[in-house]
């Protein structure tokens, strides 16, 4: 199923292969972000973390997967969340997971 991203702030998208592939955890999330239970979200292959409304948090968050090898583009990306109310956007994974 989709998973809607917020109009009025940034969501991070990750390939759940990457981010498990990396070793990474929730817990590792929420050291940068301190998330409630709706920001960190997986439907099948992707993995949604926001909306952020902490923007230094969101930059020490990327710069964090980046250190641990994930590639900007190819294994992450930000939704900017910057488009207007009354557009609906979703996020699904194009294959399924494994």
């Amino acid at each position: 199923m989709p998973l809607k991203l917020a109009h009025d702030a940034p969501t991070l998208l990750i390939r759940r292969s990457a981010f498990e592939g990396a070793q990474l955890t929730r817990a590792a999330i929420d050291t940068w972000l301190n998330l409630t239970p709706d920001e960190f979200r997986v439907e099948g292959s992707v993995i949604a973390i926001g909306p952020v409304y902490d923007e230094a948090g969101l930059g020490t968050l990327v710069t964090a997967l980046e250190e641990k090898g994930l590639v900007y583009y190819d294994d992450f990306f930000e939704m900017s969340g910057n488009w207007p109310e009354w557009l609906g956007m979703f996020a699904a994974s194009a294959t399924q997971a494994p």
